[in-house]
């Protein structure tokens, strides 16, 4: 079973162009170094919850919308390898300006335990 990199990012909903065009530019770094997936997906139905949600954990703004990504890798050790080589890819230094508040931003690996396709 692969190996999932997950995201939650709040992005000022008036630069949803400017984070599309941030991903499509990352996304072949990411499949160059072993990424089988890349999802974006920009929050549309992200409801407030009673006790935490997904705008409370990346304390996204009234004019943010969170994002919810996610790269599925072969395996840990190729998401790991990754991880570590693309700490010094110079082409990270000519992506355009992040978007939104990298300080924010959250990410975790998931190991899979269940998975079903159509």
């Amino acid at each position: 079973m692969s190996y999932i990199q997950g995201f939650l990012v709040p992005v000022p909903t008036k630069n949803k162009d400017a984070y599309q065009k941030l991903a499509e530019k990352s996304a072949p770094i990411f499949q160059e170094y072993g990424a089988l997936k890349i999802v974006e997906a920009w929050g549309d139905s992200v409801p407030d919850g009673k006790v935490t949600d997904f705008k409370r954990a990346v304390k996204a703004k009234d004019e943010e919308t969170v994002v919810f990504s996610w790269i599925e890798w072969p395996d840990k050790e190729t998401y790991e390898a990754a991880a570590k080589a693309m700490e010094s890819d110079p082409r990270w230094k000519d992506m355009p300006e992040m978007p939104f508040d990298g300080k924010r931003m959250m990410w975790a690996g998931f190991d899979p335990i269940f998975v079903t396709e159509s």
